[in-house]
């Protein structure tokens, strides 16, 4: 039906790639490299918390966060993400992307800020406030998953839609990274300012006061990309599909991308009421002809998304254990408060070095070659590959002369999964479903994998405890064992793969092609 394709619409599938088309994804991917900071920087500075807020006088080891405590400030940035995904995917189908995309912005901003300035004088009120800052900055960070995603789609052109997508998502693993250099850098500067003894040595003094400046200054940071990206998200057009085919303002569209792509382009307001009339062209997301057209293409999006988070978030809880096991991280009594923030974070920059950034480029790379459908499939394979990997010989990567060999494998899942689903889920739900209901779908696609990285957090936080009750973590009970968690999340990975099969492969397709659009005006067209 290229026919009934408004002349704005393919002009854009046709374009070629020229400057507006970076500028789309420096803007959105900005957005992304500040949610990635603001997501991961928290891991940074947990051990910090435990030190300053929870030391026990005479106790062999530094204070940690208490089991509920952990939960609560590393899981309540994911709560809010998922709520946040839901309500702005909505808002955006129903306000437009533009209009709500400064709103999560502005909302990131001042959270970040907020986040670090939590008062109290008490652990229980700095912890309190912490964590409702860090509540709301989710919020803001899940808004920006559906709108980034809905706009970088609705910009590109059809040959290279899905690398400009997956470059956007790929600013995560620069956020990730930045996050640990930061740290490094202040942590650095701190420790040459206020040299400490180690734990061991002296326990009060090895937290110096001036640590808790620290982790405040480590969460506020993440406020400095997104302030310096507000101006451009706000001059930034509202997207030709939404202008056209939701608003139904074809004149609109058209100046807005004349300007854009610097071509004449003709307002088309004829065709526009002929591609959005009647029922076929207005069906909701809660209608028989939605789950007929893309029910299954739902189910896809949201099921591999949530399972591939299970076994992603988890997979971020092995770390510490690997860390100190391979002698990456020292003992905690070792060191003073301010050089374990160093350790961890130099840690966790050469992971993302290493594997993490590395793996989402690959995506970019490949996707508009390979299709979205064989990459998410290979991914998955080699996850599920790799966790048997570590799972069934577990006793043998547990002798300390095998410890970098597991180190390579747990690396390489990583990879894969960055250079797989990690990517794909993300791209794909921003492609398949009509312009309506984009920003809609998307966002209960990215809030299924929130679900699951809520489960894989902390459900795992609780299986990966040794099956003695003697040799568990202070405050939990006996769970299933790392080796049995790792089997546990290669059956998930596995899963993943199996519901791939129901998302279709969007390569080098219109997006009114995949969403069935211009199927739909023809069928009401041939009823009329």
């Amino acid at each position: 039906m290229a026919g009934e394709q408004l002349q704005v619409l393919n002009a854009l599938d046709v374009a070629k790639t020229q400057w507006y088309h970076f500028t789309a994804i420096i803007i959105a991917g900005m957005g992304f490299f500040t949610d990635a900071y603001d997501l991961f920087c928290i891991s940074l500075v947990t051990k910090l918390l435990g030190r300053l807020y929870y030391h026990v006088d005479g106790a062999a080891k530094p204070g940690t966060l208490p089991p509920n405590v952990s939960a609560a400030v590393n899981g309540v940035a994911l709560c809010g993400t998922l709520a946040g995904q839901l309500f702005f995917g909505w808002l955006g189908d129903k306000l437009g992307r533009k209009k709500v995309y400064g709103l999560t912005l502005l909302l990131m901003i001042i959270c970040s800020v907020a986040s670090g300035l939590s008062f109290g004088h008490s652990a229980k009120s700095v912890m309190a406030t912490l964590c409702f800052f860090r509540f709301w900055l989710g919020f803001g960070i899940g808004g920006d998953y559906p709108l980034s995603a809905t706009i970088m789609s609705e910009y590109a052109n059809k040959k290279t839609r899905g690398a400009f997508i997956a470059a956007v998502f790929a600013m995560q693993g620069f956020g990730i990274l930045a996050g640990g250099v930061f740290a490094i850098i202040a942590s650095t500067a701190f420790r040459a300012k206020y040299d400490a003894p180690a734990y061991e040595v002296d326990p009060l003094g090895s937290t110096v006061p001036q640590a808790d400046y620290l982790w405040r200054i480590v969460l506020m940071v993440g406020a400095i990309p997104a302030a310096l990206t507000y101006y451009w998200r706000m001059k930034m057009p509202e997207t030709a599909r939404y202008t056209a085919l939701v608003a139904k303002n074809a004149k609109q569209a058209a100046t807005d991308m004349s300007k854009v792509l610097q071509v004449d382009i003709e307002a088309e307001q004829s065709k526009i009421e002929k591609l959005t009339q009647g029922e076929a062209g207005g069906f909701g997301l809660f209608t028989k002809q939605f789950l007929q057209r893309h029910g299954l293409h739902l189910l896809g999006t949201t099921s591999t998304w949530f399972l591939l988070d299970i076994a992603f978030y988890s997979q971020n809880l092995f770390q510490k254990d690997i860390f100190s096991a391979i002698g990456w991280i020292p003992g905690a009594k070792t060191m003073n408060a301010i050089e374990e923030v160093f350790w961890i974070a130099r840690a966790q920059t050469l992971i993302a070095l290493c594997s993490t950034v590395p793996g989402y480029w690959f995506t970019v790379a490949f996707i508009d070659r390979m299709g979205r459908f064989a990459i998410q499939l290979m991914g998955f394979a080699f996850m599920t590959i790799f966790m048997f990997a570590l799972a069934i010989p577990y006793d043998h990567w547990t002798h300390k002369e095998n410890r970098i060999g597991f180190v390579v494998v747990y690396s390489l899942t990583f990879f894969f999964a960055n250079f797989g689903p990690n990517a794909t889920t993300f791209v794909v739900p921003a492609e398949i479903f009509p312009a309506r209901l984009r920003s809609t779908c998307h966002g209960i696609s990215a809030a299924a994998g929130k679900l699951g990285a809520i489960v894989g957090a902390f459900g795992f936080l609780y299986l990966a405890q040794n099956q003695d009750k003697t040799k568990v973590d202070a405050g939990y009970p006996a769970g299933i064992g790392v080796r049995n968690s790792l089997i546990l999340l290669g059956v998930v990975n596995f899963l993943g793969l199996l519901f791939t099969f129901l998302v279709p492969e969007s390569k080098g397709k219109s997006l009114e092609e995949m969403s069935g659009e211009n199927e739909e005006a023809a069928e009401e067209e041939a009823r009329s």
